[in-house]
């Protein structure tokens, strides 16, 4: 799990890949740090790259993505790209395994019917 801290970061994992999810992580907040450990254990049942933007070291960041995407800004908040448009978002008690395994099987077969279109 690769951490962002800036525009630049962003742009590259953009560029690199075709979809993604990103964790906004309050460093001082105890719901944060359950989605964070919620995140950290869906890291080990996915292939699909996992980011994380700890908030206080990146707000630049955070508030640029809230802008550029339309989302508004929430922390902890989930988010998933997909070529390049946030297609799913959720933030505090809603960032679970569960959840994360769905969102990501949901677009993995919507990937895999793209490519088999091709």
């Amino acid at each position: 799990m690769q951490i962002l801290e800036n525009s630049e970061d962003l742009k590259r994992v953009v560029e690199q890949q075709e979809c993604f999810f990103l964790l906004k992580h309050s460093l001082t907040c105890p719901i944060s740090a359950e989605a964070k450990q919620q995140y950290e254990s869906f890291a080990g049942k996915t292939d699909t790259p996992l980011y994380i933007l700890h908030v206080q070291e990146a707000r630049p960041l955070s508030n640029e993505i809230a802008a550029t995407y339309g989302i508004k800004h929430e922390s902890p908040q989930a988010l998933f790209f997909n070529q390049n448009h946030i297609v799913w978002d959720a933030s505090h008690w809603d960032i679970t395994v569960d959840i994360l395994q769905k969102i990501d099987q949901k677009y993995e077969k919507k990937i895999e019917l793209n490519v088999t279109k091709d």
